[in-house]
């Protein structure tokens, strides 16, 4: 599919589970939407002690894939981002974390998650929290303005994973952090099996082969770069939704098991990124 139609269907899908939420129901899009959203990809990723500092409804709405909040190095003060924040689970967090010196933006193009994220923030009762519109490939803030990139099972949604990256890059301060829950997939494997196994990862999902995460990742100046799994995706998990799809589970078993799995991804810019060391006639032209 072309960019614009990936982007119109995350749109729609984004929006619907927005909705599912303001209605009472469950954000759920993965394998088992009827069993309350009890999959091994989106469940059980906040804690207590999380969960209790957030409105229910930012936690229905989390389409996550890890918990960025929980891995992340947050200092009081800094400026934290959250590209795709949907209702506003990982902002919110992040804001308590960061403090009233602090700040939390979150960057979503969807509505109806915009709508929902707000609500959440008059909820919480957080005043060092701002929801922008706009999309995570042309993030409306300026150079080098934030501390730390979060993001929670979102970049992998995106058709041009580079400028994502390059984007994120660009908002963050030398020295800055990325540090986010995405998919990832492991080795090689059928172009048809990898396709159907990531539709049951997410509502749409276009998972990065590790290593070529890494190869986008330094391509974009990043440096320090590291891909710590946090959960591994065995093929009995997705057997329902697959055998669904007319899949003989147990025939590509081999291909499947120990090969798709969330990850924390951190990374780093350069404290000396975008220096000019050169000032001199003998080198300055």
């Amino acid at each position: 599919m072309s960019s614009p139609d990936i982007k119109e269907i995350v749109k729609e899908k984004y929006g619907q589970a927005a909705l599912r939420v303001t209605s009472g129901g469950s954000s759920c899009c993965g394998a088992t939407p009827g069993t309350g959203c009890s999959d091994p990809i989106t469940s059980n990723l906040y804690d207590a002690s999380q969960t209790q500092q957030i409105p229910e409804e930012a936690l229905l709405a989390s389409l996550g894939c890890g918990n960025p909040t929980a891995l992340a190095s947050l200092n009081p003060g800094e400026v934290v981002l959250d590209l795709g924040s949907g209702g506003g689970i990982d902002v919110l967090l992040s804001a308590k974390r960061v403090g009233a010196t602090g700040k939390a933006y979150g960057l979503d193009m969807t509505d109806e998650m915009l709508a929902l994220a707000n609500e959440n923030k008059r909820r919480a009762g957080v005043q060092n929290v701002e929801f922008l519109k706009g999309e995570i490939e042309n993030i409306p803030l300026p150079d080098e303005s934030v501390n730390v990139v979060i993001s929670n099972c979102v970049i992998n949604l995106s058709a041009d994973k580079d400028r994502v990256l390059r984007e994120a890059f660009r908002v963050l301060k030398p020295g800055g952090r990325l540090a986010v829950s995405d998919v990832v997939t492991r080795g090689e494997m059928l172009a048809e099996i990898r396709k159907s196994v990531l539709l049951w990862v997410g509502c749409v999902a276009g998972a990065l082969e590790e290593n070529e995460y890494r190869g986008k990742l330094a391509s974009a100046g990043f440096e320090n770069i590291e891909i710590e799994p946090t959960r591994i995706y065995r093929v009995e998990d997705a057997r329902e939704f697959l055998s669904g799809q007319n899949i003989d589970v147990d025939a590509i078993a081999p291909q499947v098991d120990g090969k798709f799995m969330s990850a924390f991804v951190r990374a780093v810019k350069p404290v000396d990124a975008g220096a000019k060391t050169c000032c001199g006639p003998t080198c300055c032209h």
